[in-house]
């Protein structure tokens, strides 16, 4: 079983070196067996002579900024397949930005996996992920859904919107809202939950998403609007749409498909999704490399294993119901059913999300005084 690395003992375990870990069977039925001659690709579409180093590496260490249940079952999944004993951690991208930044180049953890692309696009300008082409990635099913620095890889694509509960939205006999715009209204005060700029890659979405559409000065006088309204800040971008099914949060802002999973797995039908009027905004979940990374040919397999179906077919398995954008995986009917649709959306700039998500998170902190006790940190 794949090992969960608690925030107490992480940086401690991943220090630990393969030798200690001690290398995992490699015998049994797995991936790794499989293929044909000394050349061989396996299930995966990995080589024997990756399949082999990195084997010999034993070991790999995991950030993961997707939702724990699928990131858990990634890992176990991956370490069935090759016999690699594999650690994770579950944390928002703005936590594993900061912590590659100040690890600069020796890292706790070999590859990323999940989550919004924003930070990882901050990561690769510092020089912080490892240039990898790998053979699965011809699955792509578009160009959008790779850096042009080769340096991280899409794996699916997520919707943002707005979340609301509807009792309480009857309760208070009050509108629904229908687009961003909508969420300044004084109606709203005190009832908004979105995510942290600093931590999480949700929120720095969102910061971009509105700037594209608003332009710098308007978007950011749009923000400093929103906050007004806003209760809470949640450290993960998931985080409102885990309080909205329970009543503790009346509208959330955040990825759709974390509302499907709180409608369809948790069973809160109580939750309404809204896919913004002027045009929804998205995500590109990705998988990378970290520079300096200590198991790198297990990490190149397991980015391998990230764009192949073998992997990303698990997210729906696991309550994770985001587009695919792998042309050889399937797609979740959940989100069809749902009215999302993953064409549906805003020409989201992301060479300008590249170069200038850090400022803009400035700039809207410094318009906010800084933030206050409502930005949550845990």
């Amino acid at each position: 079983m794949a090992m969960n690395l608690s925030r107490r003992n992480f940086l401690g375990a991943a220090a630990v070196s393969a030798t200690t870990l001690g290398l995992a069977a490699c015998g049994g039925s797995n991936a790794g067996d499989s293929g044909s001659g000394g050349s061989g690709t396996d299930a995966v579409g990995a080589d024997e002579s990756l399949r082999s180093a990195a084997q010999n590496e034993g070991s790999l260490v995991v950030y993961g900024s997707c939702e724990e249940e699928y990131l858990a079952a990634a890992c176990e999944h991956f370490q069935e397949l090759y016999g690699i004993q594999t650690q994770y951690q579950r944390l928002s991208t703005g936590e594993v930005q900061a912590k590659v930044e100040e690890e600069n180049g020796n890292p706790s953890g070999d590859v990323w996996f999940g989550g919004t692309t924003d930070p990882y696009n901050v990561a690769s300008g510092k020089g912080l992920l490892e240039k990898y082409e790998p053979t699965n990635a011809s699955h792509l099913i578009a160009d959008t859904f790779r850096s042009t620095e080769g340096d991280w890889y899409g794996i699916y694509k997520g919707i943002l919107g707005i979340m609301y509960n509807k009792e309480e939205i009857d309760r208070l006999g009050i509108d629904v809202p229908a687009d961003y715009a909508d969420l300044t209204d004084a109606t709203y005060k005190g009832l908004i939950w979105s995510s942290n700029y600093n931590t999480s890659g949700t929120a720095k979405l969102l910061i971009n998403t509105i700037i594209q559409k608003y332009g710098h000065d308007a978007g950011i006088q749009y923000l400093v609007d929103l906050d007004k309204n806003i209760a809470q800040y949640t450290k993960s971008g998931s985080g409102p749409s885990k309080s909205i099914g329970i009543g503790e949060c009346t509208i959330g802002i955040g990825m759709l498909h974390d509302g499907i999973y709180q409608i369809a797995d948790k069973g809160y039908d109580n939750i309404g999704l809204v896919i913004p009027s002027s045009g929804a905004s998205y995500e590109v979940g990705a998988t990378a490399i970290f520079r300096g990374a200590q198991h790198e040919s297990a990490a190149k397999l397991w980015v391998e294993y990230a764009l192949s179906p073998a992997c990303v077919n698990l997210a729906a398995q696991n309550g994770s119901y985001q587009f695919l954008v792998i042309d050889n995986a399937t797609q979740p009917k959940l989100a069809g059913e749902y009215g999302l649709d993953p064409d549906n959306v805003m020409d989201y700039d992301f060479d300008d999300a590249k170069d200038n998500t850090e400022q803009y998170v400035s700039d809207v902190m410094v318009a906010l005084g800084g933030g206050d006790d409502r930005f949550k940190t845990e």
